[in-house]
């Protein structure tokens, strides 16, 4: 299930409107893969940012006409990457990841090259600690941002929470973490005191796990402060990013704000962001 096979780009032949070529693919549990593509040679973005990416949908039955299907995915991979990377939940009957789910190597996706994104560092106010609040694929972005210097440059600490109904769930994230602890190529770029700065806490709201629970209810009986030994979260020191479902980014809203920090954006730099563009 959780075999990569890389392909050889030079024998892909561009086909669709801007067309990249699928390098790897991998499942991680029924109802998770991930898989790199392409970058194209133009392409600049931000760490945290996202991009439109689809396929073409099936034939107009009348005219044969067919248009593309796009989706908004954050780029997991970092700024620096030669490639793309991408973090998806399987949808059997959706429109476009009950196709995707089977795409292979060398095949192709469309990528529309204009990244956007309200998660970057330039839509914060300087701070001493950075909260990075996701749910199931909501980990994305930040598996962009954990590979990023100018996190590591910007922040004392980084909390990575990640919060999934199962255990099998967080292996995503959980081997992301462990690789960058790890690797000696991000361990030469990052540096240990660095990566050192890196506290993970993952959560499950439904297989049992040694830390159960929603991240927003254990914020609000401050069972995450006691856990980390900290003294809560105040707008002087603390900033966050939050990417996951409605439900979340509604609730961690409300709970941010409470501390008295203020919702930001790329015009507005403030003490936390909401990626308003995905739902999962």
């Amino acid at each position: 299930m959780t075999e990569q096979t890389p392909v050889n780009k030079t024998t892909a032949i561009a086909a669709l409107p801007d067309a990249q070529t699928v390098t790897s693919v991998k499942h991680w549990t029924d109802d998770l893969f991930s898989f790199r593509v392409s970058r194209p040679p133009s392409l600049r973005f931000r760490s945290g940012e996202f991009v439109m990416i689809g396929l073409m949908g099936d034939p107009h039955p009348e005219t044969g006409k067919q248009k593309p299907l796009l989706r908004a995915y954050s780029i997991a991979s970092p700024a620096w990457d030669d490639e793309l990377e991408f973090y998806s939940i399987k949808v059997q009957d959706g429109p476009l990841t009950s196709r995707l789910q089977h795409i292979k190597p060398g095949e192709q996706i469309i990528l529309r090259p204009k990244p956007v994104g309200t998660l970057v560092h330039d839509a914060l106010l300087p701070g001493k600690r950075i909260w990075f609040f996701a749910t199931g694929t909501g980990f994305a972005p930040f598996a962009s941002l954990l590979r990023e210097p100018e996190t590591y440059e910007n922040y004392d600490e980084i909390i990575m929470t990640h919060t999934c109904r199962d255990v099998a769930d967080l292996e995503y994230g959980r081997q992301l973490i462990e690789n960058l602890r790890k690797d000696e190529m991000m361990l030469e770029l990052l540096g240990q005191e660095n990566l050192d700065k890196i506290r993970y806490y993952p959560t499950t709201t439904r297989e049992q796990s040694p830390k159960m629970g929603r991240i927003t209810t254990l914020l609000e009986d401050g069972t995450l402060f006691r856990d980390l030994g900290i003294d809560g979260i105040r707008p002087d020191t603390d900033r966050a990013m939050i990417c996951g479902s409605m439900g979340l980014n509604t609730d961690l809203k409300r709970i941010l704000e409470g501390f008295g920090l203020v919702e930001g954006a790329n015009s507005d730099p403030q003490h936390f962001v909401v990626e308003k563009a995905f739902v999962g």
